[in-house]
């Protein structure tokens, strides 16, 4: 005879009473910080602000580099001028196609990772205030 399978135990996330924080302590962290690790309010405020001003940074580089290449697509598509001209035996519309883009996502780039380096700066200046 084969044995049942062992009976399903139901998993909560409830926090035991022992970490719930004591009248008059700093709050309880949600998300992935230890359970009962304080967190002082002005902290979560900073936080939210920092990933807030991080996503409207990433929407606005993304939503510009497709603007310029959407751009530089209809640029090399619309004007027939571009085939016309030949550099080293290919027509300039296939190595606008080749290689233009790239110096697109290098400025792009950088421009990003300078916005980031001043948002996390801006976050540092206001951690250490406190």
């Amino acid at each position: 005879m084969t044995t049942p399978p062992p009976r399903r135990v139901r998993v909560t996330a409830d926090t035991p009473a022992t970490l719930a924080p004591a009248p008059g302590s700093r709050a309880q962290t949600r998300g992935i910080a230890l359970p009962g690790s304080p967190v002082d309010d002005a902290d979560a405020v900073y936080s939210r602000a920092l990933r807030r001003s991080q996503l409207r940074l990433a929407l606005g580089t993304v939503v510009g580099f497709v603007v310029v290449t959407a751009a530089l697509t209809l640029a090399i598509a619309l004007i027939p001028a571009v085939d016309d001209i030949v550099v080293a035996g290919l027509p300039l519309s296939w190595i606008l196609h080749a290689f233009g883009f790239y110096p697109v996502i290098i400025v792009f780039a950088v421009l990003y990772l300078r916005g980031a380096a001043r948002n996390e700066s801006a976050y540092r200046t206001l951690e250490d205030r406190e």
